[in-house]
């Protein structure tokens, strides 16, 4: 790599690459980004603090299925377990899951709290951002 410099009060104050090694070292630094990224995220996953998604789970949430259903299958859990687990009757997260029945905001944040997601999933306003 040829570099000119220019010199302001005897200080070095531009380095004059040529265009080439200029894109080469941008593509470089964006290589470097995206290896730092993945290593976080790698970081993330073998925490537990992230976790991976199935397809067929977000594609279930973007066609408009019930999130409180989806995430409580994709926990593996029957509509008895979570209906325990937040203290309430399986008929009361039958009726949200089929919508006859909206919970309040407490039940709801109890149930994201059992089925390990943030409320706004399950409230339907994380899009909405």
């Amino acid at each position: 790599m040829k570099t000119q410099i220019i010199r302001k009060d005897g200080k070095p104050e531009y380095a004059v690459i040529p265009y080439c090694d200029y894109l080469q070292l941008i593509e470089n630094a964006e290589m470097l980004a995206d290896i730092r990224d993945f290593d976080s995220a790698r970081k993330a996953l073998a925490s537990g603090e992230e976790e991976l998604i199935p397809a067929e789970v977000v594609d279930r949430l973007l066609d408009g299925d019930n999130p409180v259903r989806v995430w409580r299958e994709f926990r593996s859990l029957t509509a008895v377990e979570l209906a325990n687990a937040c203290g309430v009757t399986a008929a009361a997260i039958s009726q949200i899951e089929s919508g006859k029945r909206k919970p309040s905001v407490a039940l709801l944040k109890k149930i994201a709290r059992t089925l390990n997601v943030d409320l706004d999933t399950l409230s339907g306003t994380e899009n909405d951002r």
